[in-house]
């Protein structure tokens, strides 16, 4: 019967892996590519609107503030409507306004389309981290978590080499290639918004792809997980996520992890052009993949051993130590290649936290206090999106550098190690 059992539960959580985590993987590579093609565009974008290094950099973190304003709101809806309606929302929404910013003629009006597009995505992302919860075990969150943001990875893997192409070939009907760039970019939006209407499933009762067992084991199952955090003292009240310690620190935590990957997403293209400024566009986008493939290997090899250890705070806290160091080091040598090697590592180190990052709030929170804690984080996480490609615009216009705004950058990231670090969560989150 025991054996009966465990072959029901390998075959559902296959099931579910297959059916769910495929089709939010591809969601998730096309939002962040409709998130972070303003870096490929500035390569000809800038100079055809007459953006300064400072302004770019604000028009680059100025989405985030529409992302935070909206971004717990946001995720009640989804908590009571389903993500399923919600979700497709959010993606037809954004893909329209990331169309219209093609049509932009000034640095004001692209100010107005980059707020409006964190407003219109807002929830999107930890509606899915929510959505992960409801189908997935605290002991496999980890490496569902790692695999879904694999595609942070994924969206530069293709979108560096794909951006960077339209700007060097595409300029139909007279139109330039980086205005091409967010129409084309912004159409599959669009397409898969509506395709999640009729995909997704809201909850495991829901899952008609479920045998009748399979869907009682998972019931059981992720009730054991809720009862669990229960036990541990897991907040099931809002007024509970306002005072916990332990979010606003995750918080604090996610929001130096961020600045260092916007305000090195941002500015990669341009960055790398530094390195060599003789390099075409497209020569860019294939070389930005490097970085990119090194995270994607590491990012879920680690979240799959944090899974198999149990351990979270320092599957956290290691990666972006590493990577703050690196980054700073690539601010400091002058050597193309060594700097670029660090890079890397700095990139590994940014992604490779990810996973173990975000079991650590639903270990601590259940119910509605869930969706509005991890909105929260994600919200005060997400101010590091304005602060990272800001430090670095106003670092590069007021020193004609990007070494000051790498250095910086850098620090944040270690202090981010840190801060992970002192997490203190009596443990609970690593069983």
């Amino acid at each position: 019967m025991q054996s009966d059992d465990a072959a029901i539960g390998r075959n559902t959580v296959r099931k579910v892996t297959f059916r769910l985590l495929p089709f939010l993987f591809l969601l998730y590579v096309i939002a962040y590519l409709d998130r972070v093609n303003f870096g490929y565009a500035a390569l000809e974008m800038n100079s055809a609107l007459g953006i300064s290094a400072e302004m770019f950099g604000f028009l680059s973190g100025i989405f985030f503030i529409g992302y935070l304003l909206f971004e717990i709101p946001s995720n009640i809806i989804l908590e009571h409507v389903g993500a399923r309606i919600w979700i497709a929302r959010i993606m037809i929404t954004w893909g329209v306004v990331v169309i219209v910013t093609a049509a932009a003629s000034s640095a004001l009006e692209l100010a107005a389309l980059r707020f409006i597009l964190g407003v219109a995505e807002a929830g999107f992302f930890p509606g899915l981290i929510l959505y992960l919860t409801i189908w997935f075990r605290q002991q496999e969150l980890a490496q569902a978590v790692a695999l879904f943001m694999a595609a942070l990875a994924i969206s530069n893997i293709v979108g560096a080499p794909v951006s960077t192409w339209i700007l060097d070939n595409v300029s139909w009907f007279g139109i330039a290639g980086w205005r091409w760039l967010f129409i084309i970019e912004g159409i599959p939006a669009v397409f898969l918004g509506i395709v999640t209407w009729v995909y997704l499933t809201d909850r495991p009762a829901d899952a008609y792809w479920l045998s009748d067992e399979e869907r009682a084991w998972l019931a059981r199952e992720l009730a054991k997980d809720e009862k669990l955090r229960q036990m541990n003292g897991a907040g099931s009240q809002i007024r509970q996520v306002i005072a916990d310690r332990n979010v606003w620190h995750l918080a604090l935590v996610y929001c130096t992890l961020v600045i260092a990957l916007y305000g090195t997403g941002f500015w990669m293209p341009q960055i790398i052009k530094a390195l060599n400024p003789a390099m075409s566009n497209f020569g860019i986008g294939i070389l930005m993949m490097i970085p990119f493939i090194a995270a994607l290997i590491c990012m879920i090899t680690w979240g799959r051993h944090s899974d198999r250890t149990g351990e979270r705070r320092w599957h956290t806290a290691l990666p972006p130590l590493a990577g703050g160091v690196a980054l700073i080091g690539a601010g400091l040598i002058f050597q193309p290649v060594i700097a670029f090697i660090l890079l890397i590592i700095a990139t590994v180190g940014i992604y490779c936290s990810y996973g173990p990052f975000w079991t650590q709030p639903t270990a601590i929170l259940t119910g509605t206090a869930a969706a509005v804690g991890i909105a929260l984080i994600n919200s005060v996480g997400n101010l590091g999106g304005f602060i990272g490609p800001t430090i670095m615009g106003y670092l590069a216009e007021s020193t004609g550098s990007l070494t000051g705004g790498l250095i910086a950058v850098g620090a944040c990231l270690v202090f981010s190690g840190i801060l992970a670090a002192c997490v203190q969560m009596n443990d609970r989150d690593s069983h």
